[in-house]
């Protein structure tokens, strides 16, 4: 059995070196530079215009109309879709960027960001333009439908595109029941029990702990509650707790920059020093390569934010917008909420807590990423610090498992149909117990490497289909900023167009 487990690791951490590494990296920056020079630099030449649209629409009305009962309002979407982003990755993924590749990695987090938001941008709009009403009446998009609908309409790719969206929900289901479920429940429970019940003999069932165990058992059941009730209820609770837990957290971690005040200049300072690469110090030290830096500093952030994955634009095909940009310009502000805002204040914490050497860029001797920014915590707020970062991983990961959840579920529907995803959800659920006990990382590994197989097919389809992306978008600029009257570009559908087209000209967006 050993030899078993030995290979299988050895194939997975093949495979996971191919996609995240070779080729995952650079499709996902190369995708990124192509849409933002596509685009003419979107994100920052119309930052006013998309901070407006999102930050700006906050209290507009609009933004949180849910008169359509089978949907959710854009503001709903943009909630679930940082659901299921906001999460570990959050914390112990920036930690472990960090502790590998120095203080440079944060820079490049901010680079894939960037880049990102584009790529989310593009996804979003071509989710919303090739999506589609089920039986059901719920809006149905994501990578699946425009890799098949839209590749029909290039010449040679016809087959490839049906072929690419079948292994992309393939992935997109496995995914969820590692990364998007057992992974996140895992570190739930592990959180808790270390703040919690670090002291506590626990009793055992064979080899299972009876307080995971319950935990487990716990966190299944208001799962259950919530996903079994379906995308209305997930981004009902989604729209309460996510605005909740990122305000608190970041709140915590700027009480942390605060009391770091002094060391404020060092730490910017060896971001930008430390960010193609760490050269051999005094003492021995080993240094960090620049590949080493550049990867954990993107794939963190990837990871972090899906922004290529493929995966957020699920949801926001099940928003109640009518344009497709209007979506697009959500999806650049999930980008910069999870990670220029969100990943950047777990990179201050971990920064000024002192376990990293500024001057070296190095990580302190005996220090774990697993447990970096509870311990940062702790050393301002005492023990309150540790609880206040295992409640913060329990909402942050109980969300994301909410959230992939339905991204879960849109690909077995568009598989086998909307009454298989009933079955799906069911063995969701159960699966969450499954995660509070198991003790595998081989588990995790093979989870992540699914996660990374996502990004190829679907910035296959973001690339190929880049030119119906400006179109519209240019479109849109046309329409908004230079006043010319023409016909917006709304659904690939003739009937959806049609509808569309007729909403936007009484004004709704």
């Amino acid at each position: 059995m050993g030899d078993v487990m030995t290979t299988i690791a050895s194939v997975n951490d093949a495979v996971n070196s191919f996609v995240w590494v070779k080729i995952g990296l650079a499709l996902l920056l190369g995708t990124g530079v192509l849409m933002t020079l596509l685009t003419r630099g979107f994100q920052f030449t119309h930052i006013g215009h998309w901070m407006k649209k999102t930050v700006g629409a906050l209290f507009d009305k609009g933004s949180h109309d849910k008169s359509d009962k089978a949907n959710v309002s854009q503001f709903q979407a943009l909630c679930t879709a940082l659901a299921a982003t906001i999460g570990t990755g959050n914390i112990a993924g920036v930690a472990a960027a960090i502790c590998v590749g120095g203080p440079g990695a944060v820079f490049w987090m901010w680079v894939a960001a960037l880049l990102g938001m584009m790529t989310n941008y593009s996804e979003n709009v071509l989710g919303i333009y090739y999506r589609r009403k089920n039986a059901k009446g719920e809006w149905s998009g994501g990578a699946m439908y425009y890799l098949k609908d839209g590749l029909a309409n290039i010449t040679g790719y016809e087959t490839l595109g049906k072929v690419l969206a079948v292994l992309f929900s393939l992935f997109a289901i496995l995914a969820s029941f590692g990364i998007g479920n057992m992974g996140q429940i895992n570190k739930i429970t592990l959180n808790i029990e270390s703040a919690f019940f670090s002291n506590v003999q626990a009793p055992m069932v064979g080899d299972i702990s009876v307080i995971n165990l319950t935990i487990g058992i716990v966190l299944m059941v208001v799962g259950a509650i919530i996903i079994i009730g379906g995308l209305q209820r997930i981004a009902s609770v989604a729209e309460k707790v996510v605005p909740f837990m990122a305000l608190i957290y970041v709140i915590g971690a700027l009480i942390i920059l605060i009391a770091h005040i002094s060391t404020v200049g060092a730490m910017f300072v060896a971001i930008f020093k430390f960010a193609f690469g760490i050269k051999a110090v005094a003492g021995g030290a080993t240094g960090v390569a620049v590949a080493t830096v550049i990867q954990q500093g993107c794939k963190r952030g990837v990871f972090s934010n899906e922004a290529g994955l493929g995966s957020s634009v699920m949801v926001h095909s099940n928003s109640n917008v009518k344009e497709p940009v209007k979506q697009g310009l959500w999806g650049i502000f999930e980008v910069f909420a999870d990670t220029i805002v969100v990943c950047t204040m777990t990179a201050i914490v971990v920064l000024s807590s002192g376990y990293i050497d500024l001057e070296t860029g190095l990580v302190k001797e005996g220090v774990s990423d697993a447990t970096l920014v509870a311990q940062a915590f702790g050393n301002v707020f005492g023990k309150a610090g540790e609880w206040f970062v295992a409640i913060a991983v329990l909402l942050f990961a109980f969300t994301t498992v909410l959230g992939w959840s339905h991204y879960g579920s849109k690909a077995v529907e568009y598989l086998f149909g909307v009454k298989a995803t009933y079955v799906y959800k069911i063995i969701f659920v159960l699966m969450m117990v499954s995660g509070a006990v198991m003790t595998s990382s081989l588990a995790w590994d093979i989870s992540d490497t699914f996660n990374g197989l996502m990004l190829v097919p679907n910035l296959i389809g973001v690339i190929a289909l880049s030119p119906v992306v400006v179109k519209i978008t240019r479109n849109y600029i046309d329409r908004k900023f230079n006043g010319k009257d023409i016909e917006p570009i709304l659904s690939y559908f003739p009937e959806i167009q049609a509808e569309a087209a007729e909403a936007v000209a009484r004004g709704e967006e």
